[in-house]
């Protein structure tokens, strides 16, 4: 029996989960970290942080499934995108990883579009324009703002291609990470010339370019030394953390999508051609699949409801403490008490600015009409209206490009919530499918992108064909059809409403 480990390099978490060659999930294990804020807008954090989380994870996985690291065939990465990593001559970090929500880097991702112009970049990108969190700007930032960091940065890499040098001895990334760093050309499958001569890098800097899903080799003695594995396994560059979660729950043809609600909301649209919006509102990704590309779109997601869990539920914090309810769920169990609309009370969720398709890193969080009736719960459940009221815009705006939405899966922390996942149903007016695989998806995007270059299966369609059924849906209520439009055209109203204040740098202050 072969096994394949697929690690997820997440937001907040690393994930790591041993499946059979059945895709059988065998034995995961998270491990959680707390990503570093020292001043509003910026997230980071310590390298060493990541590879201490992976090695954590991995074995905790391993010991679960009953698997020792001479059974392991293949290893198999689902990375976030953007986070970036600036390594030294002898490829050790310079100082922490800018991790991809860090928006320091506006006015940097300003001046570029404003020097590059906007059909300029969609067309070398498939990005509709720059935005603070894609690599080029964080470097331009480093450029301006720390000058002898980017003189010393040998390489600018992202966190798979991190991995794949600890492991192999070889720096590596593939098509659906380098999408966004800016300064890579969708079209030529190469890095861009004239962005790089703009950022002043060459490509001696930067990592090997492979296709999704191409195994960069084997683990050198050193890496499996460094991470406790064997030199007869083989690493897979795999693919975006979100490429590989709509892989993980069967998002692999035209016609499906995919909604991931974990730290942020992220939603994916396989089609069979790079597709540039003309409105520039939604951006083309190359998928996990290669010669396959997905309109891809994300925004706030489950970290509003954790802040909110954080900050304003200490009692249901103190009762998960002292017995098996988590505090999610008895906020899941008040809101189930809350009406539909919540009584008049909005919430725009950007807590961190907002992306695609309606990208402002400006946008901050409102609640809307608060009145006396209003209790804990109403807050909580506008939160989860807000989140659903993004996944129909983003639903809204993929249309116009020929997407057709006419089921959506579900994956992510966000699934576990009945009432969440019935709200979203109800909000968009879709059939909310909740798969078998949702609970380790991207774990088995990349176990499968794995398994397909080691020769388990024939291709990442059949592999998620054979793997991902359906364990539940949520069909839309008629009922609150209504309520729910009307919700929609009100937040679109108070978002674009808010525009003049976001704008107005005084309101930041």
């Amino acid at each position: 029996m072969k096994y394949i480990l697929g690690v997820d390099l997440g937001t907040t978490a690393i994930k790591a989960a041993v499946f059979d060659e059945t895709g059988k999930e065998c034995g995961s294990k998270t491990v959680e970290y707390t990503l570093l804020t020292p001043q509003p807008g910026w997230a980071e954090l310590e390298v060493q942080t990541y590879v201490d989380t992976f090695i954590t994870a991995s074995h905790a996985a391993m010991e679960r499934a009953g698997v020792t690291a001479d059974q392991i065939d293949s290893v198999g990465m689902s990375a976030q995108g953007e986070t970036t990593i600036c390594l030294d001559e002898n490829n050790e970090p310079l100082r922490p990883a800018i991790v991809w929500m860090d928006i320091r880097a506006k006015e940097e991702a300003e001046y570029i579009e404003e020097v590059f112009g906007q059909e300029e970049i969609q067309k070398h990108t498939g990005q509709p324009g720059m935005d603070a969190i894609w690599p080029a700007g964080k470097l331009l930032w480093l450029k301006k703002n720390e000058p002898e960091v980017f003189s010393k940065t040998a390489k600018f890499v992202q966190l798979n291609g991190y991995f794949s040098y600890l492991l192999t001895g070889t720096m590596a990334c593939e098509d659906s990470i380098l999408c966004t760093t800016m300064y890579w050309d969708i079209n030529t499958r190469k890095y861009w010339p004239e962005m790089m001569d703009f950022l002043q890098i060459t490509e001696e800097q930067l990592p090997l370019i492979m296709k999704q899903g191409e195994s960069v080799g084997q683990i050198t003695e050193k890496g499996a030394k460094m991470f406790g594995l064997s030199t007869d396994t083989v690493v897979n560059i795999g693919a975006l953390d979100q490429a590989c979660g709509a892989l993980g729950v069967g998002n692999v043809r035209p016609g499906t999508f995919s909604d991931s609600t974990g730290s942020n909301l992220s939603t994916v649209a396989i089609v069979d051609k790079l597709i540039l919006d003309p409105s520039m509102q939604m951006p083309c990704f190359a998928s996990a699949i290669p010669g396959k590309y997905m309109l891809h779109a994300f925004s706030s997601g489950g970290m509003v409801l954790k802040w909110f869990r954080d900050v304003f539920c200490e009692l249901e914090k103190k009762i998960e403490a002292e017995s098996d309810e988590a505090a999610f769920d008895q906020i899941n169990r008040e809101v189930q008490k809350v009406a539909p609309g919540c009584d008049g009370l909005i919430m725009i969720p950007h807590l961190q600015g907002s992306g695609p398709p309606d990208t402002d890193n400006n946008q901050r969080g409102v609640y809307f009409g608060i009145t006396l009736a209003h209790k804990k719960a109403h807050f909580a459940r506008a939160i989860m209206e807000s989140i659903a009221m993004v996944l129909r815009r983003m639903i809204e705006a993929m249309e116009p490009l020929g997407v057709e939405v006419k089921q959506i899966s579900g994956l992510g922390g966000g699934s576990k919530s009945d009432v969440w996942c019935q709200l979203k149903a109800d909000a968009t007016g879709v059939p909310f499918n909740i798969m078998s695989t949702t609970e380790s998806s991207a774990c088995l995007g990349a176990a499968i992108l794995a398994g397909v270059a080691s020769g388990i299966w024939a291709s990442p369609e059949e592999a998620a064909d054979m793997v991902v059924k359906a364990d539940a849906t949520y069909v839309p209520n008629a009922d609150v059809k209504e309520v729910y439009d009307k919700l929609f055209e009100k937040t679109m109203k108070l978002q674009n409403g808010l525009k003049v204040f976001y704008e107005d740098s005084s309101f930041r202050e």
